[in-house]
């Protein structure tokens, strides 16, 4: 029995420090029990131990945990994390180390990572070239170059004919021959001025003109003259398929050859090449043409004016004086159907409101009343078909509203004339209501003769 009190005493006295040991637990009290009482004094020493072992690493671990809330509520940094939290958890949004440690930045400043081309303002130096790539040089001299693939014959026509309906919009000779450059046509290349002829003559005067000045400005830059000799040969073969969409084609290519010639394009020689060769009924209409215009203009250096006038692209002057040349042809013809085809030629719609102010001019200008029928026939002609505009119409006789005090200087009865005309205009449905009421009616009238003394006539 005092051998069981005694063993008692010892286990109560050792619960109680356990107790009072800040990390006891009662897994620890059942461990300390069984060593009192069934264990021997080796592995209880082993056990005890253990213990002792096991409340340091607790004791570590307590205090790291407070040293690094204490530091970060120090440094104020955790404004966003709950004070009754357990240890002093973070938010999991945060980028700072859990450890402490740090300064919370990106990790290689932000320069890191998959994808990633490296930090602003580094500069990457030139990597020696490796012997196991296929492309290695022994030399050393390894050279790194863009290569641009040879365009394929099929696919010349769907790469030239944007190029070449583009020219036709801005007149850019250098920008064509940049886009050029940039294409690698090989042998193919004298079929791009094949194809420019072939889409011109299927177009307007102003084009063909735009390709003669492209096939001159190109001729020695990228274009040889044997190139642009294979380049006719080969739409010299191809006029019994142009001659389907383009009647006139012969006609065309041979002005071609004539004005390639004389700007120097196509050597002096090359209709001599052809004599006795051609058993293309067309092919000969074509260098007809060319060797007749060649002896026309033997004087002449440049064939400048072999397509006409083209557009806009010409001098205002110039086109006054063909629109003028124009009027005064139909008024000694009368043929209405010529000067609509001449109009049509110079391409210049947006300058047709000087064709009406010359044609009102020349009505107020004239003697006699056939000039007004005529020209009124004109313009009624021309607002039917289409080819002058309301905004024209009424641009042109507005210019001559506002000239009528001039012209009247000359022409004393220009008010009259101008009102039997406008008023003739408006019947016929040529110009509008508004147009006419606009019209300025006649000066001053005088009531008092100048030699009547002062007397009011009645």
């Amino acid at each position: 029995p005092d051998k069981i009190i005694i063993t008692a005493e010892l286990i109560n006295e050792r619960l109680g420090r356990l107790a009072n040991h800040p990390y006891s637990d009662d897994e620890d009290a059942q461990n300390e029990i069984e060593v009192n009482g069934n264990w021997t004094p080796q592995e209880k020493a082993l056990h005890e131990a253990r213990l002792k072992a096991k409340a340091k690493r607790r004791l570590r671990k307590s205090s790291s945990r407070s040293s690094t809330s204490e530091s970060c509520s120090q440094s104020g940094e955790l404004a966003g994390s709950d004070p009754n939290s357990p240890k002093g958890k973070v938010n999991t949004n945060d980028r700072k180390s859990r450890t402490g440690k740090g300064r919370g930045l990106p990790k290689k400043g932000g320069a890191g990572g998959k994808g990633v081309w490296g930090a602003a303002g580094m500069v990457y130096e030139m990597e020696e070239p490796d012997a196991r790539d296929p492309n290695y040089d022994e030399s050393g001299d390894t050279v790194y170059a863009t290569v641009v693939p040879e365009v394929d014959e099929k696919e010349m026509e769907k790469m030239v004919n944007p190029i070449v309906q583009e020219y036709f919009e801005h007149g850019d000779t250098k920008e064509v021959e940049m886009l050029l450059k940039e294409l690698n046509l090989g042998l193919h290349k004298f079929e791009f001025s094949s194809l420019a002829v072939s889409l011109s003559l299927e177009g307007k005067a102003s084009h063909r003109e735009l390709t003669s000045r492209l096939l001159s400005d190109l001729s020695g830059k990228m274009l040889s003259q044997s190139d642009m000799a294979r380049a006719f040969d080969k739409i010299l073969n191809e006029l019994p398929d142009l001659i389907l969409d383009t009647p006139e084609a012969p006609q065309m290519l041979g002005q071609f050859i004539a004005r390639a010639i004389a700007d120097h394009v196509l050597p002096m020689s090359f209709l001599d090449c052809y004599k006795g060769k051609v058993d293309c009924e067309h092919a000969r209409v074509a260098l007809d043409r060319a060797a007749v215009l060649l002896t026309m203009k033997r004087e002449m250096v440049r064939l400048d004016n072999v397509w006409g006038v083209g557009g806009g692209l010409r001098p205002v002057k110039h086109l006054v004086k063909e629109m003028n040349l124009l009027l005064k042809e139909y008024l000694i013809s009368g043929d209405i159907s010529e000067a609509e085809h001449c109009l049509r030629d110079l391409e210049v719609p947006h300058f047709h409101h000087e064709l009406v102010y010359e044609a009102v001019v020349m009505v107020l200008e004239s003697k006699g009343d056939s000039a007004i029928h005529m020209m009124l026939k004109l313009l009624q002609s021309l607002w039917k078909t289409g080819l002058i505009t309301v905004d024209q119409m009424n641009r042109g006789f507005q210019r001559v509203y506002d000239e009528l005090p001039e012209i009247s200087v000359d022409v004393p009865h220009a008010h009259s004339i101008m009102e039997t005309l406008v008023d003739l205009c408006y019947q016929e449905s040529v110009i509008t209501k508004q147009l006419r009421d606009a019209c300025p009616s006649r000066g001053r009238k005088r009531f008092v003769s100048e030699g009547d003394g002062g007397l009011i006539k009645n």
